[in-house]
């Protein structure tokens, strides 16, 4: 077993006779990234003050999600949590979501597998997109179909032979009707009424200015630079929700948001009579001003299908994964772009 490298220091040894060990899960999203350890005793439950909020997204550089800035931050969350746990040897799976897997991926696949091994010791590592990990939070190893929302938006659906999947293609060329789309199209509608042109909206002008502090004149100064463009667009997303109970064009703005989670769901979901359909995602938050569009319209475009509660997230998804890849009982489809795994990492791993 490799090990040698600084930091893995008291991680390696094997847990005692009869504990079950611990599997570590991953989510890196547009908003943010989150770490937790929960038991691989099934349950895939983070474990009671285990989990860790370590702020702000993951930086995407010319290779993608940058492999350096993620495990900077992750492996001395990792330790804290292990140490924090009583552990006495490594995680004995990890399973790490994050948004932009599938499409700007190729660094992390190339890079995490080994640092993991050399690390933390770690001999199993699934590397998933966040669409996959919050499928797995919502509806398991079941077939069904589960619409991710939050700064983007994203589609899964499977019959546990293959994935499909609608959009999720980023703030500047899909994500339609998530977070970052919507406080755009808000955005838009106030930048409209600040001009005096057809489609405006007063009262979002008037939210958009309180929010950002200034003229809308001055938001493009403050916005195009920003590394975390996808977020603060996603921020304003609650202003649209606020105003929409009097405002035409922020309602407006919700409902086309609900059509376009609903064609997407209805692209992904398998066929037939039952099919479950989830929605996840910090993005229904918003309340009904969203979720009574998105229902409407898949009750239109899937009246076959029945929506269920989701009981996890993508963080509990990922506990999940990384539980069922320990026990050797993982039946997700695999699918290099979208959910990738090894059970015998070594320090020259890649995925």
């Amino acid at each position: 077993m490799s090990g040698g490298a600084p930091g893995g220091a008291g991680v390696r040894r094997p847990e005692p006779e009869g504990e079950p060990g611990w599997v570590l899960g991953v989510d890196s999203g547009g908003s943010g990234l989150r770490v937790a350890l929960a038991r691989a005793d099934g349950s895939a439950v983070p474990s009671d003050g285990l989990t860790r909020d370590l702020g702000e997204p993951v930086r995407t550089g010319p290779r993608g999600i940058e492999p350096a800035a993620m495990l900077g931050r992750l492996l001395p969350a990792a330790r804290a949590l292990l140490t924090a746990a009583g552990s006495a040897g490594p995680p004995v799976a990890v399973c790490v979501g994050a948004a932009g897997m599938a499409t700007l991926g190729e660094g992390l696949r190339a890079e995490l597998p080994g640092a993991f091994a050399r690390e933390l010791d770690v001999r199993r590592l699934a590397l998933a997109a966040d669409g996959v990990t919050a499928y797995a939070g919502a509806l398991g190893e079941a077939p069904g179909a589960v619409v991710a929302a939050g700064t983007g938006m994203i589609a899964m659906g499977t019959d546990l032979r293959a994935w499909r999947r609608a959009d999720g293609w980023g703030h500047l060329l899909g994500d339609c009707g998530g977070g970052a789309w919507i406080g755009r199209a808000g955005l838009e509608a106030a930048m409209r009424a600040a001009d005096g042109r057809e489609g405006g909206s007063a009262a979002l002008r008037e939210r958009a200015e309180a929010v950002f502090g200034a003229p809308l004149s001055e938001l493009p100064g403050q916005l195009y630079p920003r590394q975390d463009r996808p977020a603060v667009l996603a921020s304003f997303a609650p202003e649209v929700a606020r105003c929409a109970p009097r405002d035409a064009v922020a309602a407006g703005v919700l409902r086309a948001a609900g059509r376009e989670i609903a064609r997407s769901a209805a692209a992904v979901c398998p066929p037939g009579e039952g099919a479950r359909v989830a929605l996840t995602g910090g993005l229904f938050r918003l309340g009904e001003g969203l979720l009574g569009p998105v229902r409407e319209e898949l009750a239109a475009r899937l009246p076959l299908a029945r929506e269920v509660p989701s009981p996890g997230d993508p963080l509990r998804g990922a506990l999940l994964v990384a539980d069922r890849l320990a026990r050797g009982t993982l039946v997700l489809p695999r699918d290099r772009p979208l959910l990738t795994v090894a059970a015998h990492l070594t320090s020259e791993s890649v995925l």
